[in-house]
């Protein structure tokens, strides 16, 4: 398995927790062994010329996916094929904001940001409400395992 965090932010990040987290979900959504993720810790202003360049929208997010061999979660026994899961591009200072509106710490929320962009990275979505539920309904079951205690409540940026 190969996760790398790249942190372009100037914010510290405890990267090896974020690989620690994308280890366990991928475990718990029964991923090859050998799949690859990337996670760019980017700031405001990098954050906001993806977001142009990816959505076509203004303004830095908090999170952005951009899936490779479209992966889907795999089964017990049968995990998915060994393959590329992605880019997760991350923005610590938008989620120190969606932190302090949340009631929540810091590291929380990139926790909380990195489980919602690998969700995404296998195919989830919230545009509908039922779509809504399972995605955030399986974000924070993994979140309150992978912390052992209950998850933060998502923020919107």
């Amino acid at each position: 398995m190969s996760i790398e965090v790249n942190n372009e932010s100037g914010v510290q990040v405890d990267a090896e927790e974020l690989v620690r987290l994308a280890r366990f979900v991928f475990d718990r959504l029964w991923l090859h062994p050998q799949t690859e993720l990337s996670i760019l810790l980017v700031d405001e202003d990098a954050m906001e010329r993806l977001h142009l360049e990816l959505m076509d929208e203004p303004g830095p997010t908090d999170v952005l996916s951009v899936p490779m061999d479209e992966l889907t979660p795999g089964m017990p026994g049968r995990p998915t094929p060994q393959g590329m899961l992605g880019d997760i591009a991350v923005c610590p200072q938008v989620a120190s904001e969606q932190a302090a509106r949340g009631g929540h710490s810091v590291e929380d929320e990139m926790l909380l940001l990195t489980t919602h962009g690998i969700l995404h990275l296998l195919g989830f979505d919230h545009a509908e409400p039922e779509e809504r539920e399972e995605m955030f309904g399986m974000q924070r079951e993994l979140l309150t395992e992978f912390l052992g205690r209950p998850a933060p409540s998502e923020t919107v940026a």
